[in-house]
C-alpha cells in the first residue's frame, strides 16, 4: 500500500551533536518560501503562537506564560507545518484528480501526495464496480456532499454503525459541536488520535492522581532541580521544549535523558536567537544519558524506587517525603512491601545499563524534591505502558514531587489540540457527569454505552459492524497499526468522509463512496455571518487560548470545520439550530461554559492575553480519585524474550516529519539524507546476522502464525542497544497486528515490535 522503491540517493553522515542553531532557521525559511510567496509567508510566520495570532498546527507545546519572542515564537517543525499545511501556494484542485486516477495516486509517496498542496473544493468518488485505475475524484457541491453524508447516516440501522474520528488539530469549538452532533445522532463512537498516543497516560494518571494531564505549568521547568526526560525526542517532536530545558540548565537544574537512541535534541541546544549560543556553541543539556534497552523503563524506575528506600534508611527524613506520603497518598505500605519481591541486580540487568549509571540517577534525585519527569510515545506505546507510567507516579509520590513549584508529571502531548479535544468531549467513554451536563443544557438523552476506540473502530469496519467513517482531520490509514488490515476495513465501508486541508493516503483508501471535504487551516481567516471568527486551543499544560487566522484562504470553496459539522448535522439531527452557532462561535463557547467543567466565563477568559489555565487538582494536591488520595500502585516488570535471530523494533519519526505528514526525506540530526526506508541496527547485531552496511533487507514480524513484511529497507549501523532496532513510521506500521495493544489503554504497541531482519 506504501511504495517500497528506494531513492538510490542515500547519504549517511555523522549524527549532529547540537540541535537548532542557524541551520534550523535556514531550513525553516527554505521550506516556507519554497511553498509560498514572501508577503504571505512573512505574515503567517509573524503571527504563529502570538497572542493576537494563531496556534501552530504542529505540536502542543505551551507558549510562555510571560513574554513571547517577537521574532519567532515557533520552531523548525512549526515552520514546516505552517508552510506545508496552511501556507502552500500549491493546490490539489480538481485538475489533479482529472490527471491522476486513484490507482496512479496510490503509487506516489506520502511526501509527493503532501506536496500537491491545499485541497480546494469538495470531491466525490463512487466505486460502482470500477478498479482503482479507473477511478477519479470529481467535484461535488457542498449541499450535495452534505446531503450524501446525511442520506447514508439516516439509512443506517443503528447510529453505532457510524464512526466519527477526530485528529488532534481540531479546535475546541469544532470538537464540542462535533461531539454534540454525534451524541444527538445517537452514538459514542468518537475515537481520536489520543487512542494511539497518550491514552496510556490518561489511564495511568486517572487511576493514580485523578487527572490524565500534566500537573506542571510552563514556569516549573525553570524552577526544577532535576528534569528526567523519558522516551521522548524533543529536538524533533517538540523543539520549543529545548528553550525551557536550556533555561532550566542555566538555572542549575540537572537533566537526565532515558532513551534507547542518543538523540541530538537531548545533547545540546544552540538557541538561534541568542548571540552567545550562535557565537560560542550551544548549551549542553543532558548531565546523565541512560541509553536503556527498549521497554525496560519500568525495571529502571522500580530499581530507582528500591534504591531510594535504601537511601532513606541511610539518611532518615532526607530522601522520602513522609509528611506528603502520610497526608496525601494511599497504599504506600503495600507498594513498599511489593518492592521486596524484586532483585535489584536483576532489575538493572534488564535495562542494559551499568550499575553505576543507575546509582548516578539515584544520587541526582535522592536529596532533591523539585523533580519533573517528562515522557512521550517512547513510554506510551508498549503493552505495559500504563504500568510504566504508574511507576513514574510512584517515584514522584515517594519524593513528594507533585503539587509543588518545579516538580510534577509532564506528559508531552503531540498534536496541537489533542488535549483540548478530549476536554471538549471527544471520547468514546464519556463520564456520566458530562453526559448529564449535555442533557441539562440541550434537552436530549445522550447515549450511555461506551463507543469504539480507534482500534475497535478499525475492527468494526473490517467486520462490517460499522459502515460509515467520518474523519475530522488525520490520516487514519497511515496512523494506525496493521496498515493492510486498516485498508481493508476502510474499503469495506459504504461511505468514507475525510475533512482535510491536504491530500493524504486515507483519501485514496476509501469506501464504496468517498468524499473529500476541504476545510480551513489554522492560519486562514474564518469569516462567518456575524463577522470574523476565532477558535480556541488547549496546550500540554492545560492553558486554553485564542487562535485567529491571519491570511485569506487559498480557495473560496473551503469551509470552516464548524461549518462542515453544521452542514452535516442539520440534515441529520435538525432539532438544533446549528446555523446560529456557526454564525457566531461565541454561541458555541457559551454552551461550552455551561457544559464543560472549569470553563465558566469561557468567552471572557479566552479573550484575556494568553488565555487561562483549566482547573488541575493534582497541581494543587487535590487528587480527584474516588477517595481523594494519590495512589501508589503495584506494577510488574516483564521481560520480552527474543529468539537468537529476532530484534525488538521501535518506530520513530524522522526530523522531516510530523506524525504521518512527511516534509522531506532527510533526518538531519541522525545523519540520514535522501531516504526514509532505513533501519537502524546495532553493529554487533548486524555482524551476528551477517549483514553489511547499507545492505537492503526486509523486516518481518510473526504474530499468531501470520507473517507480515515491510519490504526493502537499508540496514544502517547505529548507536542503539544490542537486540534493538528502529525505523520510521508509517512505513513500519504494516508489521504490527491490529490486536497488539497496551493493557487497559488499547494503544497500539508501536514501540515494541518483534521482528526478523531478512536479506533481500
Amino acid at each position: 500500500m506504501i511504495p517500497d522503491e528506494l531513492s538510490g540517493k542515500l547519504d549517511v553522515r555523522e549524527p549532529k551533536t547540537e540541535a537548532a542553531g542557524i541551520t534550523a532557521v535556514v531550513k525553516s525559511l527554505e521550506h516556507v518560501f519554497r511553498q509560498t510567496e514572501a508577503g504571505r509567508g512573512w505574515t503567517a510566520l509573524a503571527k504563529v503562537n502570538q497572542i493576537d495570532g494563531y496556534d501552530c498546527p504542529s505540536c502542543a507545546w505551551p507558549d510562555p506564560d510571560r513574554g513571547r519572542s517577537p521574532i519567532a515564537e515557533y520552531c523548525e517543525s512549526g515552520a514546516k507545518a505552517v508552510a506545508d499545511e496552511v501556507m502552500t501556494k500549491h493546490t490539489a484542485s480538481p485538475v489533479l484528480f482529472q490527471r491522476h486516477s486513484i490507482g496512479e495516486l496510490l503509487q506516489k509517496t506520502d511526501f509527493w501526495l503532501g506536496q500537491q498542496g491545499r485541497l480546494t473544493q469538495p470531491m466525490v468518488v463512487r466505486r460502482q464496480g470500477k478498479t482503482d485505475d479507473q477511478l477519479h475524484y470529481e467535484p461535488i457541491s457542498w449541499d450535495d456532499a452534505f446531503d450524501l453524508v446525511a442520506d447514508h447516516l439516516n439509512r443506517l440501522a443503528s447510529a453505532d454503525e457510524a464512526i466519527f474520528y477526530t485528529s488532534g488539530r481540531t479546535a475546541n469549538e469544532t470538537a464540542f459541536l462535533y461531539q454534540l452532533f454525534v451524541r444527538m445522532y445517537g452514538t459514542n463512537n468518537l475515537p481520536d488520535c489520543s487512542n494511539m498516543c497518550h491514552e496510556s497516560t490518561g489511564v495511568a494518571l486517572g487511576e493514580t492522581i485523578g487527572l490524565g494531564k500534566a500537573s506542571i505549568v510552563y514556569d516549573d521547568f525553570a524552577k526544577a532541580d532535576v528534569i528526567i526526560v523519558m522516551g521522548q525526542n524533543p529536538g524533533t517532536n517538540a523543539p520549543r521544549m529545548l528553550t525551557v530545558l536550556e533555561e532550566a540548565k542555566r538555572a542549575g537544574a540537572q537533566i537526565v535523558a532515558v532513551n534507547p537512541l542518543v538523540e541530538t535534541g537531548l545533547l545540546a541546544f544552540k538557541h538561534p536567537q541568542k548571540v552567545r549560543d550562535v557565537l560560542f556553541g550551544g548549551q549542553k543539556l543532558t548531565d546523565l544519558y541512560l541509553q536503556i534497552r527498549i521497554n525496560t523503563d519500568l525495571a529502571l524506575l522500580k530499581a530507582v524506587c528500591k534504591l531510594l528506600l535504601i537511601e532513606e534508611k541511610k539518611h532518615p527524613g532526607q530522601v522520602l517525603d513522609r509528611a506528603f506520603i502520610d497526608e496525601y497518598t494511599a497504599d504506600y505500605e503495600t507498594f513498599v512491601a511489593s518492592l521486596n519481591r524484586y532483585d535489584l541486580d536483576e532489575l538493572i540487568e534488564q535495562t542494559g545499563l551499568a550499575q553505576e549509571q543507575v546509582h548516578a540517577l539515584v544520587k541526582a534525585i535522592r536529596f532533591k524534591k523539585k523533580i519533573i519527569i517528562c515522557w512521550a510515545m517512547g513510554l506510551t506505546q508498549h503493552k505495559n505502558a500504563v504500568e510504566t507510567i504508574r511507576e513514574i507516579i510512584n517515584l514522584l509520590l515517594l519524593k513528594g514531587s507533585i503539587g509543588i513549584e518545579g516538580g510534577g508529571a509532564a506528559p508531552i502531548r503531540g498534536h496541537s489540540n489533542v488535549q483540548g479535544d478530549r476536554t471538549m468531549g471527544i471520547y468514546e467513554k464519556p463520564k456520566p457527569q458530562f453526559l448529564d451536563a449535555l442533557k441539562r443544557e440541550f434537552g436530549f438523552e445522550p447515549p450511555r454505552e461506551p463507543g469504539y476506540d480507534t482500534v475497535a473502530s478499525v475492527k468494526a469496519m473490517h467486520e462490517g459492524k460499522a459502515k460509515v467513517f467520518v474523519g475530522m482531520g488525520g490520516n487514519l490509514a497511515m496512523a494506525t497499526s496493521d496498515t493492510n488490515f486498516c485498508a481493508e476495513a476502510l474499503r469495506r465501508c459504504d461511505l468514507t468522509v475525510q475533512i482535510s486541508t491536504k491530500l493524504n493516503r486515507s483519501h485514496l483508501i476509501h469506501g464504496e463512496t468517498a468524499l473529500i471535504l476541504p476545510c480551513l487551516g489554522h492560519s486562514d481567516i474564518d469569516q462567518q455571518a456575524a463577522g470574523e471568527q476565532f477558535v480556541t486551543m488547549e496546550n500540554t499544560t492545560g492553558v486554553v487560548q485564542m487562535s485567529k487566522g491571519v491570511v485569506e484562504p487559498i480557495s473560496k470553496l473551503m469551509l470552516s470545520e464548524p461549518a462542515i459539522v453544521a452542514g452535516i448535522a442539520k440534515r441529520t439531527v435538525p432539532q438544533f439550530d446549528w446555523d446560529a452557532h456557526v454564525a457566531n462561535y461565541d454561541r458555541i463557547r457559551d454552551r461550552i461554559a455551561r457544559t464543560i467543567e472549569g470553563c465558566a466565563d469561557y468567552n471572557t477568559k479566552v479573550r484575556q492575553d494568553g488565555g487561562f489555565y483549566l482547573p488541575n487538582g493534582p497541581r494543587e494536591r487535590r487528587f480527584t480519585t474516588p477517595d481523594g488520595k494519590a495512589h501508589f500502585s503495584i506494577n510488574t516488570p516483564s521481560r520480552i524474550t527474543l529468539a537468537p535471530d529476532e530484534l525488538l523494533l521501535m518506530t520513530v519519526r524522522s526530523h522531516d516529519q510530523f506524525n504521518t505528514t512527511v516534509y522531506g526525506n532527510d533526518d538531519r540530526y541522525r545523519g540520514i539524507y535522501n531516504e526514509r526506508r532505513v533501519v537502524f541496527l546495532n553493529p554487533d547485531d548486524m555482524e551476528k546476522l551477517g549483514l553489511s552496511d547499507r545492505q537492503v533487507v526486509h523486516l518481518q514480524s510473526s504474530y499468531g502464525g501470520q507473517t507480515r513484511t515491510a519490504h526493502r529497507f537499508i540496514a544502517i549501523p547505529y548507536d542503539i542497544p544490542a537486540g534493538n532496532a528502529a525505523a520510521y513510521f508509517p512505513e513500519t506500521n504494516v508489521l504490527l497486528p491490529i490486536d497488539q495493544i497496551a493493557d487497559k489503554s488499547h494503544t497500539p504497541t508501536s514501540k515494541s515490535i518483534v521482528v526478523k531482519v531478512v536479506k533481500e
